[in-house]
């Protein structure tokens, strides 16, 4: 009687267990075949270079107070205070914070709200379209 109890435990568990590593070494195998068939891809394309320091200086600057678009930073998340300098991104005008600008923008030269591309070449001022 004891025994047939001691059985009827037992038993059960010792097959879960054997269904439980025969599954871990079906996905073992599983990985190691998938990864020395095919090469892998990386899974995020690698991002064009930032700008210059140069290139960041010829953005336009302002004031959180003459911002159009909006006074959120999408980069930090934060408002931009009216007393705050903030940098305007040319063609699509969204601004951020100035120091949260620069830093995006050295990594990627694009727009971190709509993806506008930014150009690397020299960015024109008022005072560069006219020279007389």
């Amino acid at each position: 009687m004891l025994f047939s109890i001691f059985l009827l435990l037992f038993l059960p568990c010792v097959g879960m267990s054997a269904v439980f590593v025969v599954y871990i070494c079906l996905l073992w195998f599983a990985a190691n075949t998938r990864s020395s068939a095919e090469p892998r891809l990386p899974v995020k394309r690698v991002s064009e270079k930032g700008l210059s320091a140069s290139d960041l200086d010829k953005l336009p600057k302002t004031s959180g107070k003459e911002l159009t678009r909006g006074t959120e930073c999408a980069v930090c998340l934060e408002e931009i205070e009216a007393e705050q300098p903030a940098r305007v991104v040319p063609g699509c005008n969204h601004g951020f914070h100035l120091q949260c600008a620069d830093t995006w923008l050295s990594k990627q030269s694009f727009c971190p709200v709509c993806r506008a591309k930014l150009q690397p070449q020299p960015f024109l001022t008022s005072s560069d379209e006219n020279p007389c």
